[in-house]
C-alpha cells in the first residue's frame, strides 16, 4: 500500500434518515469505505441546517464528516457507492495534505494538536518577537 493518502469526505445526508437511523447511516457509510480497501480514522455529524436551495426536494441536510485512508485507485470505485447510497444527497471528497492530518484529525477528535518540538511556526513566532528588539537596538 504504498498509494495510500488520507481523505476527508463531507455529507450531505437525507436528515429524516439520518434522524431515524444515525448509527445505521453512519456505519453504512464506513462499511462502503472498508469494502473499498479504505480505513476510517475519524467519523462525526458536523450539523444540520436548511440548504440554501431545494437538492431533489429536500430542504435541509446533516453534515457528516468522514476522515480516511485508502489508495487513490480506489477512490472512484467509492464515489460511485456514495452515489448510490441512499441517504446521502450530496458528497465532496478532498486528498488532505500530509502536513495537516494529524492538526485536523486531532481537531476531528475534539483534541488539542500540540504539534512537533521545534517545529516551523515556533520558529516562524521567535523570529518575529526577535524583529521589534531588533529594531529598537
Amino acid at each position: 500500500m504504498a498509494n495510500v493518502k488520507t481523505y476527508e469526505t463531507l455529507f450531505i445526508l437525507d436528515s429524516n434518515h439520518y434522524a431515524r437511523d444515525p448509527g445505521g447511516v453512519s456505519k453504512q457509510l464506513e462499511e462502503l469505505i472498508a469494502e473499498a480497501g479504505g480505513e476510517v480514522l475519524v467519523s462525526r455529524m458536523w450539523m444540520e441546517q436548511k440548504l440554501a436551495y431545494p437538492i431533489d426536494k429536500h430542504q435541509k441536510g446533516t453534515y457528516y464528516l468522514i476522515y480516511f485512508s485508502m489508495d487513490g485507485p480506489n477512490l472512484p470505485k467509492l464515489a460511485r457507492s456514495f452515489q448510490l447510497c441512499e441517504p446521502v444527497i450530496r458528497e465532496l471528497t478532498i486528498r488532505l495534505d500530509p502536513r495537516l492530518v494529524e492538526p485536523i484529525l486531532a481537531n476531528a477528535r475534539g483534541e488539542h494538536f500540540n504539534g512537533p518540538a521545534g517545529g516551523e511556526a515556533e520558529d516562524g513566532a521567535e523570529e518575529a518577537s526577535d524583529e521589534p528588539a531588533v529594531a529598537d537596538a
